[in-house]
């Protein structure tokens, strides 16, 4: 795969001013952030009034050549570039539509739960670490005992369905408590979690630890 590089030629044939626009703005966040603007972010940009609109502009970007739906998965698509706009040739930026499922304490554990899926994350495969055949959602992070391994309070981590390693961050319920975590297991001792930050102490489970997702990447909004 291919992250497109530099910005599009406003002066890209067969597109409308308005698609012109959006297509800019798509590459601009893909290449500054490494995800795509969300469809309430485009409609914010250019002060839409309902997201139909940008929908309908995504439907007419993908009919003219500019967006291509990856085969077999719901609302993922590549941005491709034709030869007109680079003297290199095609350039292809593989992106993926990831579900936000609410907020996670990265502090001390707590019992608030998701209650469904709140927003969309789109980011390219390559910054995501998303593998093929692999269940992947997103979660907000409040708090700070992350802090040390890069992950902030509003950071949005990227979170992979599949057994934890040693040393991974996870997702995890420990005792009914949700939170964002380093998972440790040694020498077949039994696992706890542990925090990024000495504010915070260890996390051992006195009924159950269950390990819901390993973090694979987390984007941050400047």
């Amino acid at each position: 795969m291919t992250i497109c590089s530099g910005i599009l030629p406003f002066t890209m044939k067969e597109l409308t001013f308005r698609q012109q626009q959006i297509l800019t703005f798509i590459q601009e966040q893909s290449a500054e952030q490494g995800y795509w603007p969300s469809i309430r972010e485009i409609q914010k940009e250019f002060g839409f009034k309902s997201t139909n609109a940008v929908v309908g502009h995504l439907r007419a970007l993908e009919k003219k050549g500019y967006l291509e739906r990856q085969p077999h998965q719901a609302r993922a698509f590549r941005l491709c570039i034709p030869e007109t706009a680079f003297q290199s040739g095609d350039e292809l930026l593989d992106v993926v539509e990831i579900p936000v499922m609410g907020d996670i304490a990265a502090g001390y554990p707590d019992r608030v739960e998701s209650g469904g899926q709140i927003d969309t994350l789109q980011v390219d495969a390559f910054t995501a670490r998303q593998r093929r055949n692999r269940r992947t959602f997103a979660i907000r992070v409040r708090g700070d005992s992350m802090i040390n391994a890069g992950i902030e309070e509003g950071d949005t981590v990227v979170v992979e369905t599949r057994e934890p390693k040693d040393g991974d961050i996870v997702a995890a319920l420990i005792d009914g408590e949700t939170t964002l975590k380093r998972y440790i297991q040694k020498n077949g001792h039994l696992p706890y979690l542990k925090a990024e930050n000495p504010d915070y102490p260890e996390l051992y489970p006195v009924d159950e630890l269950i390990v819901q997702g390993v973090a694979t990447s987390f984007v941050r909004r400047l």
